[in-house]
């Protein structure tokens, strides 16, 4: 039964939706994968076939996602496992960053799954199953980077709409799994793939000492396997009751369990504060 699921994989001529696209295939799953461009697909992976269909698609036009889920139907007649994976890196300090170059990656990485996930839900709704991922980061669960604040704001972003979703797709029989990778050794630090501030601002030191980092300290030595994280995805779609939040890698962890133990001491050090706004019977 596992081996006839239909997968719809968003970013997926590069990095980790590739890496998942090609296993998925070897595993003799049929995959559905997109790209902003189709050859590109087709010359990583290989041409349109009965397991494989190639879909060039724009994530941030409603129509033209609509077009590649409708189109995956048709080829396929079926959805389910969607995995909202494209997306990229904004670096740059909130004040250094254009209008243009924050909207743009919130098109891409939220407004872009959003995308998705309208067009798909009707097909899973009224199968009565199926199983979403949405990719955030570990950036959408702690944002204290300098320099990142914008690209862990559209991650936060997306665990905000997926704890939702979780609780509007239960009732149909459809799982949803909000996934917060770590640092993972793929090209999304590369050029190309990262993008960096148009217009920097010299007096940012910890922002350039972070980005700098980033680009030619983590980039290339990233901790955790991508063909790894591809075998999760599949134990996870393989479930009965799959995690709604999933930590990936012990990065992960790491940084989370910062996040917590400082939010579990702001708590308890402001408790008599905090509780002080109530109405006195």
């Amino acid at each position: 039964m596992n081996t006839k699921k239909v997968w719809f994989v968003t970013g997926a001529s590069k990095g980790l939706g590739l890496t998942l696209t090609k296993k998925l295939l070897a595993q003799g799953f049929s995959v559905a994968a997109t790209s902003r461009s189709k050859m590109s697909l087709i010359e990583e992976i290989g041409e349109e076939n009965k397991t494989f269909l190639p879909i060039e698609m724009d994530l941030t036009e409603n129509q033209k996602v609509k077009d590649g889920i409708d189109a995956t139907i048709s080829h396929f007649g079926r959805i389910d496992v969607l995995v909202n994976n494209a997306g990229y890196s904004q670096i740059g300090t909130l004040e250094e960053l254009s209008e243009k170059e924050v909207e743009t990656n919130f098109n891409v990485n939220v407004f872009g799954s959003l995308n998705v996930i309208r067009n798909a839900s009707p097909y899973l709704r009224k199968q009565q199953s199926g199983h979403i991922f949405n990719l955030s980061s570990i950036g959408g669960y702690t944002g204290n980077f300098a320099g990142f604040g914008i690209y862990c704001s559209t991650k936060f972003a997306v665990a905000g709409f997926t704890e939702a979703l979780a609780e509007e797709m239960k009732p149909f029989g459809v799982n949803t799994t909000l996934v917060y990778p770590g640092y993972f050794r793929t090209n999304f630090l590369s050029e190309g793939s990262v993008q960096t501030p148009a217009n920097p601002i010299e007096d940012y030191k910890a922002a350039r000492e972070m980005e700098l980092a980033h680009i030619n300290d983590i980039n290339g030595n990233q901790p955790n396997d991508p063909e790894k994280a591809a075998d999760v995805f599949i134990a996870l779609s393989q479930q009965e009751n799959p995690p709604v939040h999933f930590f990936m890698g012990e990065d992960a962890y790491h940084y989370a369990n910062l996040k917590i133990e400082t939010i579990q001491k702001a708590m308890e050090e402001n408790q008599v504060l905090g509780n002080s706004t109530g109405f006195i019977n």
